[in-house]
């Protein structure tokens, strides 16, 4: 009966799909799916057959050309013609889906059907578009996280997602009650990059039954794969638009082709706002009434990282040059229908004479700008000019950070006085809510003592001086502060950090403290020097200074820069922030806007900043990465609480920060103390723990210490923490202790033959939030996979580095393994020669290791290699051990027989997790 919900779950939806427009059809097996294919390719391309179905040759031409392929190239061809000679000798085209009039497609719905790869699989729901099976829905019963569903897609595809499983676009995950959708890939997908749809006003729709209705409509979803997906061709993967994204690009599309008005877009920073602009600006292409489209980027947005985010969209769309004649070539192919130029470039083919003649029939023609980062200042004073000229253009912005009125442009406009009205906003604390970016938190450091309120701005302006921002003392004061907590909250150097001051001659001063002091720290600095800036009684020229901080960098990465390869020197520390290669960065103003980096987590703050200024940097550090990345974190030197205040409310159309900025210290501090206060009404010290018996208790013992657990990660987060167990009322050791209570339970649960009933299957152990240490399997694994094989003494060296952090490992994953590693270490890693691969000789060892182990546990428990083998594999892909299966397998007494099953079963579980982790 426990399977029972989910069936009645996948019968309904199978009915609503049905009802929805789909036709039911049952594909048992391949072959029945290959044969619907062949009937249904005849009814598409009816049209063309002239009467004439293809044949089984004609059939398998077909096959030979489509079965098989990469996912990349499979979502290709779906979206061409294949070209195959008949049997007669004609040419046919044919087409194996319809990508512009989406409801001329042929809709199937099957459920079950059973799969032979590398092992068996059963599909729950497959939804068919002209016979290819395009969309896979696979279904938990309510109450389990439907992220098992996710997993099982996973192993499919390792799996059986093969031949024409290849051509799957889409996968939806669903419980009933939350469901979610991604796109297929070649490559291994992060649940991270799973979306909920919305509604146009983002608003969540999780039930399976309303996201049906929405999402799955056969138009509809035949419009998602045509119109909707991205083909990457830089990484030759698949995406698939989210929502938001969806609704600001149909909005958009609708105000271009049926009205002559203009209007932008307000997506926050992080949330895809490239994509949105790009894939707006293809469809628009599209449009036989509009001539051209142009998509406008600032000349200084145009860095290696914006270049390699459209490339990855189209190939070579990005002109990098300073060369308006190029633009002017494209203009004048009349294949070339969207152009992506520069705001700079336009204006100069607007202006130049030498351009007249061709620039002069574009005057009255329909054109299309869209412009990034729309509420720069720079386009403001060139829009004029291009406006001037292009008489019936229309203009579309994209920002995450609007011009409003209390932020207004230096001119005074804002950014609906450009660009007239939103056609759709997804803010801020709608990205938290989705998990697309991060919170915030921020904290303010005072730095000096005065006497005056901090708050009353009027009197903080009176001494705004260098005499007391800039003195060398509260420089060191800071300096010390960012050197003394840099290691906690970059996670043991896991990630970086951008330290944004106020000017360069402070950033020069910045670096040359944090030089002088002693700490192991990678620190580097960069910003743009004027050729000509003023430079009485200073002592160097900027120039020269950013040449010492260049030469320090060429010492620390073995490069040769200078700043008469600038350029050069800015793509390469562009690219070690985005590998958390240099620790901390210093800039001014550079890489504080528009610049994406996942394992940037924290940002030093030492300036003034308001408004959208403010909120962008912020932005720097809110890229969705890991469970060990939770927020980004902000460290202001300065008391900006009321300017982020007052900017969140701003960009989040609200009266409430408190779903982006993260509480203070002290409310943490204070749930910290009720959270440890529950935990000990269910067990006053840990030793207690032991004796809970009922299920309950021990749910309830989960619960609660999973809550101080996540209280104390955000406690951990401040300066302030010290592990005081007066502040605390808890002590280190006790927590520890309760933490190998909680590892017991975990472990005792999964050995446990509890029923499926339990209610303790209701509980998501949430092993990763206990280890944000970096001691687990992946950093073991990089340890060894750097063993020195060409100097022996420094090979023994870190083979003993290794074994010690082994020796502190808590890493449930890592504890199954630490016996395996250490053989490998003493037997194996000592005698590889210099040219060898020691991760090829470890994954030897351990298939080796885990034959000897399975081998002679069969021996000793006198069941068959095979039999146990098959149910290993059994376990580790359906989480089931067949138990009726072993005992028939098993010889001797039923008492004999009852005690091998135990540890057949002990055998199987922890076999699995130690060699599959």
């Amino acid at each position: 009966m426990a399977y029972q919900p989910e069936a009645e779950l996948e019968r309904k939806l199978h009915k609503q799909l049905v009802d929805l427009g789909y036709k039911a059809v049952k594909i048992a097996d391949y072959n029945a799916l290959l044969a619907n294919l062949k009937q249904q390719l005849n009814a598409f391309n009816e049209h063309k057959l002239n009467g004439q179905p293809l044949t089984d040759i004609e059939f398998n031409r077909i096959l030979t050309l489509i079965e098989g392929k990469s996912i990349y190239d499979s979502a290709k061809i779906l979206r061409d013609k294949l070209l195959i000679e008949r049997e007669d000798g004609s040419q046919l085209y044919v087409e194996l889906m319809n990508t512009k009039d989406w409801c001329k497609n042929l809709f199937q719905v099957t459920t079950q059907t059973t799969v032979k790869g590398t092992y068996i699989n059963r599909y729950d729901v497959t939804i068919l578009i002209n016979g290819l099976p395009l969309v896979q829905i696979e279904l938990k019963r309510r109450g389990l996280d439907f992220k098992e569903a996710f997993n099982q897609i996973q192993r499919y595809r390792r799996h059986t997602f093969h031949g024409l499983y290849r051509f799957l676009q889409i996968f939806v995950v669903s419980n009933g009650v939350d469901t979610k959708y991604f796109s297929n890939s070649d490559y291994d997908i992060q649940f991270g990059f799973t979306f909920f749809w919305t509604d146009e006003a983002n608003e969540l729709i999780t039930n399976l039954q309303d996201f049906s209705s929405a999402f799955l409509k056969p138009c509809h979803l035949a419009k998602m794969i045509s119109r909707y997906m991205v083909i990457n061709d830089t990484d030759k993967a698949l995406m698939v638009m989210r929502p938001y994204q969806v609704y600001a690009v149909e909005a958009l599309v609708q105000r271009a082709t049926e009205t002559n008005n203009n209007g932008f877009i307000w997506h926050t920073t992080g949330s895809g706002k490239t994509l949105t602009s790009f894939k707006a600006g293809q469809i628009l292409a599209d449009e036989e009434s509009i001539k051209k489209v142009f998509f406008l980027v600032d000349r200084q947005d145009l860095d290696t990282q914006t270049i390699s985010e459209f490339n990855k969209f189209q190939k070579g769309a990005v002109d990098r040059t300073d060369k308006t004649e190029i633009l002017i070539e494209q203009i004048q192919n009349p294949m070339k229908r969207f152009i992506v130029t520069t705001i700079q470039k336009m204006n100069n083919a607007v202006k130049n004479q030498r351009y007249a003649q061709i620039m002069e029939p574009y005057k009255q023609e329909h054109v299309v700008f869209i412009v990034d980062e729309c509420h720069r200042s720079q386009f403001g004073d060139m829009r004029k000019e291009i406006d001037h000229h292009f008489k019936n253009a229309q203009y579309f912005g994209f920002t995450g950070t609007p011009r409003f009125v209390e932020n207004k442009s230096q001119d005074g406009r804002t950014t609906a006085d450009l660009f007239e009205k939103c056609l759709h906003h997804y803010l801020i604390k709608d990205a938290i809510r989705d998990g697309n970016v991060l919170g915030f938190s921020v904290e303010y450091i005072r730095t000096f003592n005065a006497r005056i309120n901090e708050d009353d701005k009027t009197k903080v302006q009176a001494i705004d001086t260098d005499e007391v921002w800039h003195d060398e003392r509260r420089l060191n004061l800071v300096a010390d502060h960012i050197l003394n907590n840099h290691v906690r909250r970059s996670n043991s150097k896991g990630y970086c950090a951008m330290f944004a001051v106020d000017s360069i001659p402070t950033l020069i001063k910045y670096y040359d403290i944090l030089k002088s002091k002693n700490h192991n720290l990678k620190i580097a600095g960069i910003y743009s020097y004027g050729q000509n800036e003023e430079s009485v009684g200073t002592v160097e020229h900027s120039r020269e200074a950013l040449d010492r901080m260049i030469t320090d960098y060429n010492k620390m990465y073995d490069t040769d820069y200078s700043t008469e390869t600038w350029e050069r020197y800015f793509s390469d520390v562009s690219k070690k922030v985005k590998n958390a290669q240099i620790d901390i960065l210093l800039v001014v103003k550079m890489f504080l806007t528009g610049f994406d980096s996942k394992p940037l987590n924290t940002l030093y703050v030492d300036k003034n900043m308001v408004y959208h200024d403010l909120l962008q940097a912020y932005s720097r550090t809110n890229r969705v990465e890991k469970p060990t990345k939770p927020y980004g974190n902000i460290v202001c030197y300065r008391n900006l609480k009321s300017n982020t205040d007052e900017a969140i409310k701003l960009f989040s159309r609200t009266d409430n920060v408190d779903t982006v900025l993260m509480g203070s210290y002290e409310e943490y501090l204070k749930a910290f103390r009720e959270a440890v206060k529950k935990l000990r009404e269910i067990a006053v010290i840990p030793e207690e723990v032991d004796a809970l018996e009922r299920e309950e208790e021990k749910r309830q013992f989960i619960i609660a210490f999973k809550n101080v657990t996540k209280l104390l990660q955000r406690l951990q987060s401040f300066s302030d923490f010290k592990f005081d167990e007066k502040e605390l009322t808890i002590s280190q050791q006790s927590y520890e202790d309760y933490k190998s209570k909680y590892f017991k339970l975990y472990e005792d649960f999964k050995r446990s033959e509890v029923p499926r009933e339990s209610i303790l299957h209701d509980i998501d152990f949430e092993l990763e939030l206990m280890h944000t240490d970096r001691i687990n399997v992946s950093y073991i694994l990089s340890l060894i996979a750097n063993l020195n094989t060409k100097d022996e003494k420094e090979r023994e060296k870190e083979i003993r580095f290794i074994k010690q952090e082994l020796d502190h490992a808590s890493d449930p994953k890592l504890r199954l393994k630490i016996e395996l590693i250490k053989g490998f270490l003493d037997k194996v890693a000592p005698t590889l020669s210099p040219n060898e691969s020691v991760m090829d000789a470890y994954n030897r060892y351990e298939e080796e290791m885990s034959e000897k182990e399975l081998t002679e546990f069969a021996q000793q428990v006198e069941i068959e290699d095979t039999i146990l083998r098959e149910q290993v594999t059994t376990y580790e892909y359906s989480n089931l051990i067949e138990k009726g299966t072993i005992m028939d397998s098993l010889s001797g007494t039923f008492l004999k027989k009852n005690k091998a099953i135990k540890a057949i079963t002990t055998f199987i579980r922890e076999f699995t997790e130690k060699y599959s982790a």
